[in-house]
């Protein structure tokens, strides 16, 4: 292959990486849509007479939660494309702006080869829905709390005290001292996890320099991390063996792997 059908080459993978990433980004947006207008439109019902019922709040939390694992599962195939780009761009781009010319390191060609080949998830479970919850989620629970003890204080009338505040906040035979309960475990839950998943820092970003961000991430895994990308490696390692294993007549042979989830957690 010349450098020039190198390039051509080279500028179609980007701009197919580009349309991809784009497309997995538009699909964030609809989750997080979805999530705001049915917290506007339960918010829009419960407040507009006294007499309807408060527990809808609780489960248009339910709701937005389901969207904000959906929007996590989407955001961590957002990032194997937005991974890629960060990549060339660092890796091939770059060096080619130069006014030097400087010859650019091989690292990313290798990266992205064997990305290609056994294609991975680059973050956690656990990151992808810390970083949604933090960015967007974080304030809509934050509202659904606020907008529940206000339904609850002042419909019909504003509380006296403590006490009528717990015999509202009741749900059919569920007593209203348990209802409480679950509502501050519930979003105490939510606020320990946005700040426990801060220092997890897998992801490429949008905009991280080269040197913040790894051409290898499982190698900067941390322990308890590491067990949520076990399945995923141990399938990209039988992805690996059974390409290296292909017989003459195209077939793939069977791969019997012995190796524990804990040593193939490891990529090399």
């Amino acid at each position: 292959m010349t450098p020039a059908e190198f390039n051509t080459a080279m500028i179609h993978f980007y701009r197919g990486e580009v349309q991809r990433s784009n497309t997995w980004r538009n699909r964030l947006d609809t989750t997080t849509n979805w999530a705001v207008i049915t917290a506007g439109a339960t918010l829009s019902f419960v407040f507009s007479s006294p007499n309807n019922p408060h527990f809808v709040i609780p489960i248009n939390s339910i709701l937005v939660v389901i969207f904000l694992l959906m929007e996590a599962r989407r955001y961590r195939y957002y990032e194997i494309w937005s991974s890629r780009v960060r990549i060339l761009e660092t890796g091939y781009f770059s060096h080619l702006l130069m006014p030097d010319n400087r010859p650019a390191d091989e690292s990313w060609a290798e990266h992205l080869a064997a990305d290609l080949t056994t294609p991975h998830f680059t973050i956690t479970e656990w990151e992808a829905v810390g970083r949604r919850l933090r960015r967007n989620y974080l304030w809509i629970f934050a509202l659904l709390a606020l907008s529940w003890n206000l339904k609850v204080y002042l419909s019909p009338l504003p509380a006296r005290d403590f006490n009528v505040f717990i015999d509202r906040a009741a749900v059919g035979f569920v007593p209203g001292w348990i209802v409480f309960v679950v509502g501050i475990v519930f979003n105490a839950a939510v606020a320990v996890f946005a700040i426990g998943t801060v220092r997890l820092r897998e992801a490429t970003g949008e905009v991280l320099p080269k040197h913040e961000f790894s051409l290898r991430p499982f190698k900067r895994m941390t322990s308890w991390t590491a067990a949520t990308t076990r399945r995923t490696t141990v399938r990209a390692k039988r992805a690996r063996q059974r390409v290296r294993s292909r017989d003459t007549t195209g077939e793939y042979k069977k791969i019997d792997i012995s190796e524990t989830p804990d040593k193939t957690a490891k990529v090399s």
